[in-house]
């Protein structure tokens, strides 16, 4: 099956990077090329882009659509985590422009076998780099009733967090989980009728911590965020696009300390901590999806952007 994936926000985030024809950019989360095609369409014969992906198919796809833009392109297979060694081995100090979009990506959705969805049948599997070991089901079938009860509460932010978990340990005890459908069997028992009734489906929020926790997903935004700032150069921008409230909140809060990293108390009329501004924050608001775009994808109902630029 062909990566297909529609790019969410797409014009919004190209043009929210300011794309100069000589500069270099890079995609953290290439997918299905989307974003990167439009990039690369608008560099010049002196423009470079570098795309990385964990996921093999996207690195197939990546490799397939960006061939005519051909040794300006460099795509590799790797976690963004990975970012500042993937430049510094392709010979990159600073670049002019990042992109992330955290989303799963269409293709992962609709692919039965790589177990992100609780719509299709499939192997718990959930993992975004199939070179890894650990799947979903080591989770659902070692955690403990509290490790269980911590991730979904935490990355699911589900009320229903405490009984789905039990659920799920006095589930597993009979039988092990193998697919997607047996575990959407347990959390639809520890979830009331009437709640289910007016609710989206039961299973979204479960399967959204276990992808979370599977990948490190908020670990790696995290731990990463500040060193990709630090890559870019004057005036570079950073463009993030994240689908669930955990991922907002880390983006807007790094954005916010990098434009101002005082930490000396307000009442202090001269800055004694000597923390300087690494940049301006130039959404003020997250920029979300047209209607017409919702109406279009509609996965891109949770979508937000925010950019940010440095100043150095």
């Amino acid at each position: 099956m062909k990566f297909e994936h529609v790019s969410v926000l797409l014009d919004e985030t190209v043009s929210g990077l300011c794309v100069k024809e000589d500069g270099t950019y890079v995609d953290g989360t290439l997918g299905g090329s989307g974003h990167a095609y439009k990039v690369c369409s608008q560099l010049g014969e002196h423009g470079r882009f570098v795309g990385i992906d964990q996921d093999e198919a996207a690195i197939t796809t990546g490799h397939e659509r960006l061939s005519e833009f051909g040794e300006k392109v460099s795509v590799v297979r790797s976690n963004y985590c990975n970012m500042k060694q993937v430049l510094q081995e392709l010979g990159i100090e600073k670049v002019n422009g990042i992109v992330l979009d955290l989303g799963v990506s269409s293709y992962q959705l609709d692919t039965a076998e790589r177990g992100f969805s609780y719509k299709e049948d499939g192997p718990l599997d959930m993992r975004m780099d199939k070179r890894q070991d650990k799947t979903a089901k080591d989770i659902v079938n070692t955690y403990s009733e509290a490790e269980l009860y911590r991730m979904i509460r935490d990355y699911g932010e589900d009320k229903f967090a405490k009984n789905i978990a039990k659920h799920i340990v006095r589930m597993r005890q009979e039988k092990e989980f193998e697919t997607t459908y047996e575990l959407n069997e347990a959390i639809k028992a520890a979830i009331p009728m009437k709640v289910r009734k007016n609710t989206g489906h039961p299973s979204k929020k479960t399967f959204q911590a276990i992808r979370i926790e599977l990948n490190r997903e908020l670990e790696v935004l995290n731990d990463t965020l500040q060193d990709m700032i630090d890559l870019l150069d004057d005036k570079g921008r950073i463009c993030i696009i994240t689908f669930h409230s955990l991922e907002d909140r880390i983006v807007k809060s790094m954005f916010r300390k990098n434009e101002n990293p005082c930490t000396c108390p307000p009442n202090f009329p001269v800055c004694m901590c000597g923390n300087k501004s690494k940049g301006k924050v130039i959404t003020r608001k997250p920029i979300l999806p047209s209607e017409e775009e919702m109406e279009r994808n509609r996965r891109s109902k949770s979508a937000k952007l925010r950019i940010f630029e440095r100043r150095i």
